[in-house]
């Protein structure tokens, strides 16, 4: 018992808090308001805790995520509350996802506010922001207005939250396949200095460790061209539904050709319909399964259909004990083993599907960048992923491992 309490105080040195601000890289503790308790000290590395059973490691990184959405919910209760699925989200305000006057005359004689419609640029979406009565929770506008207007769409904002977290022994990033010059677009924290860079959350653009992170291995796979969007800045409620949708929609008029995103968070229809929105104008989207382990929902935007869901693998081609799930596994890159650039520009240990999803990114918009249509990516990927698996797909890989060298 002894053995595998320190297993758990070791794993939720792994996991950290749902950094909803930041990521923590390298065992430095960002300067900004982060929601959620921080973490002192280094941060471990899954591999040195392999004491339990699976079941137990199961079980103990599905609390580990209920304990943390627990903490950050009573942490923020001015900025975040749960909603009708007990999900954390933005506190006071839902989404109509394409009102139209019938639906926006019945929300308001039940006294929600309603504010002006505003078009998502780029991906053909209106979303209007409703106000709920003060003293009402969002559970409760969530259950009145289903009740009321059951044929509008109605979403909470709600949260996604960085998967990736620093620590262990890191390696050399060589690029991968020459330099890729198709325009390739991040949803994330704030990278460093040196990136094209729009904010979507208050206080953004900020430069943040994992978004940082991500970025520097896209562009030592060899990504040429790359466009982030900062949907946490220091928003202590970042990370939004509609921070995502408002970056997917900037990131399609940009030219982004394909867009990576290594958050996770719950089936939300005003991401979903944005997701869809990009796919239908030809951008592959590339998502990170997470790390709250397989016992854990489905992770999404990995988990929406047509979106390339990736898992990370250790330096022996082992699936991360921490990787989440989705609904599907479409490839595996590597997610430990490597050095990534922190904000400061320092070169640290860095572990997680986060640091998988742009490895993929940029194996994608190679192929594209050689013609190949967003029809053909899968061919064209399949063609270069080493099987890990007995086929293909297999269940916990995918259709194998791309960037092999990356590490």
């Amino acid at each position: 018992m002894r053995r595998f309490s320190a297993f758990l105080m070791a794993l939720a040195m792994i996991l950290g808090p749902p950094l909803a601000a930041q990521g923590l890289l390298g065992g430095g503790l960002p300067s900004l308001p982060v929601a959620g308790p921080l973490l002192d000290g280094p941060l471990s590395t899954a591999d040195s805790v392999l004491t339990g059973t699976t079941g137990q490691i199961s079980g103990a990184l599905r609390q580990a995520r209920l304990d943390r959405l627990q903490a950050l919910v009573a942490g923020n209760r001015e900025f975040i509350e749960r909603d009708l699925d007990g999900e954390p989200a933005r506190r006071g305000v839902l989404l109509l996802i394409d009102p139209d006057p019938a639906t926006s005359a019945a929300v308001t004689a039940l006294g929600f506010g309603l504010g002006e419609g505003q078009a998502i640029d780029g991906l053909g979406l209106q979303v209007a922001v409703l106000t709920v009565p003060k003293g009402m929770s969002l559970a409760k506008a969530q259950k009145l207005l289903k009740m009321k207007v059951p044929a509008a769409t109605i979403s909470s904002d709600q949260l996604h939250f960085q998967s990736g977290q620093g620590g262990g022994s890191g390696g050399a990033m060589p690029a991968s396949g020459g330099p890729v010059g198709t325009a390739i677009g991040i949803i994330d924290g704030g990278a460093m200095q040196g990136v094209t860079t729009r904010g979507f959350a208050s206080g953004a653009p900020i430069p943040s460790n994992h978004g940082s992170a991500v970025v520097s291995l896209a562009m030592r796979a060899g990504a040429r061209r790359l466009l982030v969007a900062d949907v946490y800045g220091s928003d202590r409620a970042g990370g939004s539904a509609l921070a995502i949708s408002n970056a997917l929609g900037w990131l399609v008029v940009r030219g982004a050709r394909v867009i990576s995103i290594s958050l996770v968070g719950p089936r939300n229809p005003l991401v979903e319909r944005a997701v869809r929105a990009a796919q239908l104008r030809g951008v592959i989207v590339v998502a990170a399964v997470g790390n709250d382990g397989p016992a854990a929902p489905p992770s999404y935007p990995a988990s929406y259909p047509g979106v390339f869901a990736v898992t990370g693998v250790d330096a022996r081609n082992r699936v991360l004990i921490e990787a989440g799930r989705a609904a599907h596994v479409d490839y595996a890159a590597p997610g430990a083993g490597i050095s990534a650039q922190d904000r400061n520009g320092r070169m640290v240990a860095v572990r997680g599907t986060s640091f998988a999803a742009p490895l993929v990114a940029v194996r994608a918009a190679a192929a594209m960048g050689r013609g190949v249509p967003a029809a053909g990516v899968t061919a064209a990927l399949d063609a270069e992923a080493v099987l890990l698996g007995k086929r293909r797909p297999d269940p916990k890989t995918g259709r194998g491992l791309l960037c092999a060298t990356c590490r």
